[in-house]
């Protein structure tokens, strides 16, 4: 799960706020059969272009990540002519509707997220091929 937005504010904020997002550890999902377990991964926060910035997590994740970065909460009205724009340019798909029960407690003052989009990850899984967990499958991320 691929969450795109682009982060406003001064430098020093939206980098503190970056270096929680990168610190932030979460439960992947793998599976064997009918076996299933949970190992921790770290999150991955990917620059694009035009200051656009994602947010990489497993999909399970996907309400508490929107719900932290306030994606319901467009401050900035890029227009639906823009927004689109930049969707399709980085490939991402219009946000969904999501649960706001659970978020992260990640350091957001002074700094606004401008949402974009999402972008689903392959729906095949990965067969890990080496390691302690060789043969078990998860989310392609």
């Amino acid at each position: 799960m691929h969450i795109v937005f682009i982060p406003y504010g001064k430098i020093e904020e939206v980098e503190l706020m970056l270096a929680d997002m990168r610190a932030q550890k979460h439960r992947l999902k793998i599976t064997k059969g009918k076996q299933t377990k949970y190992v921790w991964i770290q999150s991955q926060v990917r620059v694009l272009p035009f200051g656009v910035y994602e947010y990489v997590c497993p999909k399970e994740d996907m309400d508490a990540v929107l719900h932290t970065l306030n994606f319901n909460n467009d401050r900035y009205n890029l227009g639906k002519l823009k927004r689109g724009f930049l969707r399709k340019m980085v490939k991402c798909e219009k946000i969904p509707e999501y649960k706001t029960d659970n978020q992260y407690l990640w350091i957001k003052g002074n700094v606004t997220i401008i949402p974009i989009g999402v972008r689903y990850d392959a729906e095949d899984l990965i067969d890990t091929t080496e390691g302690e967990y060789k043969g078990w499958k998860h989310e392609a991320i």
